[in-house]
This record gives structure tokens, C-alpha cells and sequence, in this order.
């Protein structure tokens, strides 16, 4: 069984940083590529970041030169440093899981989703 679990969300201040990190299960993580994404208040689930198997990376044009997405496959876990933090920044995280090996940025692209973790982003 596949499975996804977000930790290291909480409350901040504005300008601050907190470090995501999805711990996979259930298939090879090192073929998969990997995707953040986020749902703030209101509004519908966006992209954030995603990593291809081969370390390749993408973000989304808010988040770029703040936000870092990185994997450690010899530990199932991708992991997302957040930086200088602003209140849009708050939503709940979703870590996602591709069953390919190239990144994406459409939701639809992939098969398996955690349950979230909570950011709050304080102004």
C-alpha cells in the first residue's frame, strides 16, 4: 500500500522559514517523481514544487528562490525548505507521488496523495 505522510507544518511569522518533509511507502520512491502542493482558505489546490527521479526540479513562480525541494531516496523522503515565508503563504501541504519518472506540475499527473500538514503564516 502506497502511502504519504506529511510533517513539519505549523505556525510562523512572516519572514520566517519552516522545513515540510513527506515520508513514502508502498513502491521504489528512487523511480518516482515527487510534487508539493498547496490549498490555501477559499481557494482551489495549486502547484508548488515538484522533483524529478533524477533530482531535476521545478517551482511555481510565487514560490521560486524562497522555496527548495529536495529528495533523499536512500530515506523515502522528499523534503520542502521554505524561506522568507509570507501570509499568502499559508494553505495546507500535500505531498504527491508520480508513479513516472519526470516532474509535473498538473495534479492530475499524480496517483497518490498525502493527507496534508497545516501552514500558517503569521503577518
Amino acid at each position: 500500500q502506497v502511502q504519504l505522510v506529511e510533517s513539519g507544518g505549523g505556525l510562523v511569522q512572516a519572514g520566517g522559514s519552516l522545513r515540510l518533509s513527506c515520508a513514502a511507502s508502498g513502491r521504489t520512491f528512487s523511480t518516482d517523481a515527487m510534487g508539493w502542493f498547496r490549498q490555501a482558505p477559499g481557494k482551489e489546490r495549486e502547484f508548488v514544487a515538484a522533483i524529478a527521479w533524477s533530482g531535476g526540479s521545478y517551482y511555481a513562480a510565487s514560490v521560486k528562490g524562497r522555496f527548495t525541494i529536495s529528495r533523499v531516496n536512500a530515506k523515502d523522503t522528499v523534503d520542502l525548505q521554505m524561506n522568507s515565508l509570507k501570509p499568502d503563504d499559508t494553505a495546507v501541504y500535500y505531498c504527491a507521488r508520480r508513479v513516472l519518472p519526470g516532474l509535473s506540475t498538473k495534479q492530475g499527473d499524480y496517483s497518490y496523495w498525502g493527507k496534508g500538514t497545516l501552514v500558517t503564516v503569521s503577518s
